[in-house]
C-alpha cells in the first residue's frame, strides 16, 4: 500500500488529464468531492445461484465488508419487481443496515435494439416494472444493456444501423423513466457497447438527459470466434465513456485492443475517472464464474488507499 501512495504523491495525477487530453484540474478535492464505494451483487453470485444466500440479505453482506451502498442484480429477484410486500422488506434491510440502495441491473428483458419499432416498444414495456422498482426502493437508476438485433461489424453502416435502432428503444424508456426521476444507463456488454467509441457516440444520440453510461472497466472483449478474442482497450474506453456516466463498475482486469488481458493498474485506471470530475458510485465487482480475483476487501482497501491520497494531494 505505501509504494501504491508514495506513486502517486509522486507521479502526480494532474498529469493524467494532460496524458488524455482532459482539462488540468486540481486533484487536491474533499472527501465528499470523491467517488463513493458501492458493491454489485454480482460479486456474490456465486452463493446467491446456489441458494447458500438469499437476495434478502445483500446489504447485510455488504456492510460485513464495511460497504455502505449496493447495486441489485434483477437475476436475483426477478419475480419480485411488482410484489411490494417483498420490495418493502428489502428497502428496510437495507435502511436498517445503512445501506444506500444505488441502482438496478437488469438483464433478460429483452434488446433495446430490436429488429422492429414493435419489438423494441415491448423491450421498454418490459423494463417499466424495473424503473418503478427502483424509485420504490430509492435508487437513482436501472442498467441496461444496449444488444441489438443488428449483427456485429466494424463497418461503418452498420454501426450506425445499430446506433439507430438502440437509441430508439434507450429514448422511449429514458421518456417513461424520466417521469420517475430514474436515469437509464447503459453498460459496455459485449459486441458493439463494448466498443467505447460507439456506446459514447449511441447515447449521444440518444439526446435524452436521463441516458448515461455505466463503463465497466473489465467489460471489454467485444466478442470471440473460436480462439481469436476481439477487444477494446479498456482505459482509453472507460475514458471515452466518462463524459456521460451516472456510475462506474471495477472489475479487477481490463483488456487491450489486441484480444489479451491484464491486471488492473488501479492508479491509472481511477486518475481517468477522477479527471473527469466523477462524483458518484464505484462499484466493486468482484469475481466472475472460472475466476479468483482480488477478495472484496483487497478491492475495497485500494480505492481507500488512493481516496486518502487524493484527499491529501
Amino acid at each position: 500500500m505505501s509504494n501504491r501512495r508514495d506513486f502517486l504523491k509522486t507521479a502526480g495525477l494532474a498529469s493524467a488529464a494532460f496524458g488524455f487530453g482532459l482539462p488540468q484540474m486540481s486533484f487536491s478535492m474533499k472527501k465528499e468531492d470523491l467517488f463513493k464505494i458501492s458493491l454489485a451483487e454480482w460479486s456474490l453470485q456465486r452463493p446467491l445461484f446456489a441458494k447458500k444466500m438469499d437476495h434478502l440479505d445483500f446489504a447485510i453482506e455488504a456492510k460485513k465488508h464495511k460497504i455502505d451502498a449496493v447495486e441489485y442484480v434483477n437475476q436475483f429477484f426477478k419475480d419480485k419487481a411488482t410484489d411490494k410486500a417483498y420490495l418493502t422488506e428489502m428497502k428496510a434491510r437495507a435502511e436498517g443496515e445503512g445501506v444506500t440502495s444505488v441502482l438496478i441491473m437488469i438483464d433478460g428483458e429483452g434488446q433495446i435494439g430490436a429488429a422492429t419499432s414493435e419489438e423494441r416498444k415491448q423491450t421498454v414495456e418490459n423494463h417499466k416494472k424495473w424503473v418503478e422498482a427502483a424509485k420504490f426502493l430509492g435508487c437513482h437508476a436501472i442498467r441496461v444493456n444496449s444488444y441489438t438485433a443488428v449483427p456485429y461489424s466494424t463497418a461503418a453502416d452498420k454501426e450506425q444501423e445499430a446506433i439507430n435502432v438502440c437509441s430508439s428503444g434507450l429514448r422511449q424508456l429514458c421518456e417513461f423513466a424520466d417521469g420517475f426521476d430514474i436515469d437509464v444507463i447503459v453498460e459496455n456488454h459485449g459486441g458493439f457497447s463494448s466498443n467505447g467509441k460507439w456506446l459514447a457516440e449511441m447515447i449521444k444520440q440518444t439526446a435524452h438527459k436521463r441516458a448515461g453510461t455505466l463503463p465497466d472497466f473489465g467489460n471489454f472483449r467485444i466478442h470471440a470466434e473460436g480462439d481469436k478474442i476481439s477487444s477494446y482497450d479498456s482505459y482509453r474506453g472507460v475514458d471515452e465513456l466518462m463524459k456521460y456516466a451516472k456510475g462506474v463498475s471495477l472489475k479487477p482486469i481490463v483488456w487491450d485492443d489486441y484480444g489479451k488481458e491484464h491486471p488492473l493498474d488501479y492508479e491509472r485506471m481511477m486518475k481517468i475517472v477522477v479527471a473527469h470530475g466523477f462524483k458518484g458510485y464505484v462499484g466493486i465487482e468482484h469475481g466472475e464464474e472460472g475466476r479468483e480475483w482480488d477478495s472484496i476487501d483487497e478491492i475495497r482497501a485500494n480505492l481507500d488507499t488512493i481516496r486518502r491520497t487524493l484527499e491529501n494531494a
